[in-house]
């Protein structure tokens, strides 16, 4: 089924999306999309959806079809700080700072956001598997943050960050035991580790 290309008729639209809310380590990475009129959905959906190889085939396509685009990141000490929910939602706020187009109205993955810049705002359960907007924002930001984490790997490869991108996975575990934790784990996060 097709992804909706608009959610209003009038509206300048971003679609925002983050990733990476429930991993142990690294950061909050969001996304903010502005759809061109003439984009065609091509293999665009919820990042989840895709494998590795097709989500960084569409990177490119997306980022030079689209009106515009913009990434932001927060790291483990932001996240320790002010919770994962309100990272990610200030992620998101980041992404939107940085476009260079003033979207009229916010489409937003899920179902918490606060307030932008007087702009209206629609939370949408699943949005990234409705709406083409948001699948380009969760394909960018999840490219983004694994990309990174395959980076974060070559420091610290004992916690298969190239392969769990710093989800809880047995080796992950297994490796925090051992080793202990890192500055790019979420301290606030309940890590196993003596």
């Amino acid at each position: 089924m097709d992804l909706l290309k608009k959610w209003s008729e009038n509206y300048i639209e971003a679609g925002c999306d983050e990733v990476g809310r429930g991993c142990l380590s690294g950061p909050v990475v969001a996304a903010a999309v502005i759809l061109d009129e003439k984009f065609e959905q091509n293999l665009v959906n919820d990042s989840k959806k895709l494998n590795f190889k097709t989500r960084m085939d569409l990177d490119l396509y997306i980022k030079e079809n689209v009106k515009c685009f913009a990434i932001a990141e927060l790291p483990p000490a932001f996240i320790d700080e002010h919770n994962i929910l309100n990272a990610s939602i200030h992620a998101m706020h980041r992404a939107l700072d940085q476009l260079i187009i003033r979207p009229e109205l916010i489409l937003v993955d899920g179902n918490k956001f606060h307030p932008y810049n007087f702009i209206p705002h629609q939370c949408i359960i699943k949005g990234d598997s409705k709406l083409l907007s948001i699948a380009a924002a969760s394909i960018l930001a999840k490219n983004y943050r694994d990309k990174l984490m395959i980076e974060l790997h070559e420091e610290h490869p004992e916690y298969g960050w190239n392969t769990n991108f710093g989800y809880a996975t047995k080796k992950h575990q297994e490796a925090l035991i051992k080793h202990g934790i890192t500055k790019y784990h979420r301290l606030s996060f309940r890590l196993k580790y003596d």
